[in-house]
């Protein structure tokens, strides 16, 4: 059903801020608001990146954000990723929200602080967003080369979904209706993807790849891509 913030407010849901390593941080709604993702605050000494901003906002997780330093741009992997991204960039003092220009039609709220951005952008001296597409047409991720102990860390958002078994990720066009993507366009995403350094990688929601992350994207992409060609039979 759709809530405002403010009936969000009046029935108890408050934003939770965690420390999931040095330098990057995990907000959430508890209990949870939507789909429940969540997002990403990535802490450099040039300043800071909001990542795929979830659907509630309160003072408390506003002051917790200043204290981190001055957030430059808001920018989300994808449209499901949207949310109120408009009203974080006002009460943090009306930052650049960066919006895929492949996915510009699906901004539900214009505003003068929406900058449409294609290909890559060095956001921050050890940030960059790139598309490599795929779940939507400008599906992005975030690139943070110092993040792991400087092995890099990427922000997959949900072009590249973390499994379960943290020992592999799956690439879909929908996740609720199970549609997988091509193997041309998973072949796309992996390849991509290899331009950049990273040994961990955080989904949108509690999902995560400690290590060997960039190894582990090329070999399920390559078992993806098996399964969808008819390369792998279960039956022989």
């Amino acid at each position: 059903m759709w809530a405002s913030l403010d009936q969000l407010a009046s029935e108890g849901q408050t934003v939770v801020v965690d420390e999931l390593e040095p330098g990057l941080l995990e907000l959430y709604a508890s209990p949870g608001v939507g789909i429940n993702q969540r997002s990403k605050l990535v802490c450099t000494e040039a300043g800071n990146l909001l990542w795929d901003p979830i659907g509630l906002i309160d003072e408390a997780a506003i002051a917790d954000i200043r204290r981190q330093g001055e957030v430059v741009a808001i920018a989300a992997s994808h449209p499901h990723m949207f949310g109120v991204q408009v009203e974080w960039s006002h009460a943090l003092g009306r930052v650049p929200v960066l919006v895929a220009e492949a996915d510009m039609t699906w901004v539900a709220r214009p505003d003068p602080v929406i900058e449409p951005w294609a290909g890559d952008l060095a956001v921050l001296p050890e940030v960059t967003l790139t598309q490599p597409g795929g779940h939507f047409p400008g599906s992005a991720v975030a690139h943070w080369s110092a993040g792991a102990e400087g092995r890099g860390v990427l922000l997959a958002g949900d072009t590249v979904l973390p499994n379960p078994d943290r020992a592999s990720v799956s690439f879909m066009r929908s996740y609720p209706n199970r549609i997988p993507l091509s193997a041309a366009v998973v072949e796309r995403v992996a390849a991509h993807l290899e331009r950049f350094d990273f040994d961990r990688l955080y989904g949108n929601f509690a999902d995560y790849l400690d290590a060997d992350a960039k190894g582990i994207v090329r070999r399920s992409a390559d078992r993806h891509k098996g399964w969808v060609q008819g390369d792998f039979d279960h039956l022989t």
